[in-house]
């Protein structure tokens, strides 16, 4: 199913700016960046609950906030891009 994740955290002191760089390493081990905070991944149900898990253990809810949408298998009709930074193919090759 692809997940978009999206998250927001206070950066105003150096442990926000801490828990900001580890959030998104979590995001990029399992989805694509789309936007500075927002990240399209493609995931099995057990994968989306172990990354869940660990991005609440990184973030601090008093501070931040984090947001999970589920556009499950079907997801292809479900989006649409326009203008610039051409859209990818989630489940396509990856070259590392």
């Amino acid at each position: 199913m692809l997940v978009l994740i999206t998250y927001d955290v206070n950066t105003e002191d150096a442990a926000g700016r801490k828990r900001l760089r580890k959030i998104a390493k979590l995001c990029v081990n399992y989805g694509q960046r789309v936007q500075n905070s927002v990240f399209e991944c493609v995931l099995q149900a057990d994968e989306c609950r172990r990354l869940q898990h660990a991005l609440l253990q990184e973030m601090d809810t008093e501070k931040d906030s984090l947001r999970f949408y589920y556009l499950g298998a079907n997801y292809q009709k479900k989006v649409e891009h326009f203008g610039t930074k051409p859209s990818y193919d989630p489940e396509g090759m990856l070259m590392v």
